[in-house]
C-alpha cells in the first residue's frame, strides 16, 4: 500500500530517526548534518523550524527552514524573510520526490503565517543543488549569504 509523505516535529521518540538521516558522501560538503541543524534549532528557537520528513514509518529526510529573520541583521526589520535552511534527504531515498515534498511543505508553512516568498541558499557548483531548485521555479537574486548562492521563490496567492 503506498505511503504518503509527511513531516513530523522532532521529539524524545524518533530523534534518533532523525540524527540517523546521512546524504551520500559526495554531498557531505554541501550541507550541515542534521545533529548540527538540531543544535542550531536550539539556539534559535523561534527561527528555526526544524522537521523529520517521513514516508509511513520511514524517516526519508530531515528539513530546517527559517521564519521571519531580520536577513541584513541590523535590527532595522526592513528585510524579513523567510525560507529553506537546510535540506537533507537520506542517501537511499534520493530521486523519489521528497526533496520536493519538503520545498513544498516549507512553501506551505511560509504561506500559512501570511508570507510570499521562500528563500533557499546553495552551495555554488557541479555538484551543488542549483539545478533542482531553479527546476522548481526558484530565481537567483544576485545575492550571496556567505559563500552561497542566494534565490527566492515567489508563492503567490
Amino acid at each position: 500500500m503506498p505511503t504518503t509523505p509527511h513531516l513530523a516535529e522532532i521529539t524524545p521518540a524518533n530523534l534518533a530517526a532523525a540524527l540517523a538521516v546521512r546524504i551520500r558522501p559526495d554531498q557531505e560538503h554541501l550541507v550541515e548534518p542534521v545533529a548540527q541543524s538540531l543544535a542550531e534549532a536550539y539556539v534559535h528557537p523561534g527561527v528555526a523550524w526544524p522537521r523529520l520528513i517521513r514516508d509511513g514509518d520511514r524517516a526519508v529526510g530531515f528539513l530546517m527552514a527559517f521564519l521571519d529573520i531580520d536577513w541584513k541583521g541590523d535590527g532595522s526589520g526592513t528585510d524579513i524573510r523567510s525560507g529553506l535552511w537546510r535540506l537533507n534527504i537520506a542517501a537511499d531515498e534520493q530521486g523519489r520526490g521528497y526533496g520536493r515534498f519538503a520545498v513544498e511543505s516549507v512553501a506551505a508553512e511560509i504561506r500559512s503565517r501570511g508570507g510570499s516568498e521562500l528563500y533557499v541558499t546553495w552551495h555554488p557548483g557541479p555538484d551543488g543543488p542549483e539545478a533542482f531548485y531553479l527546476g522548481l521555479g526558484f530565481r537567483t537574486t544576485g545575492e550571496t549569504s556567505g559563500d552561497q548562492t542566494v534565490a527566492v521563490l515567489e508563492l503567490g496567492g
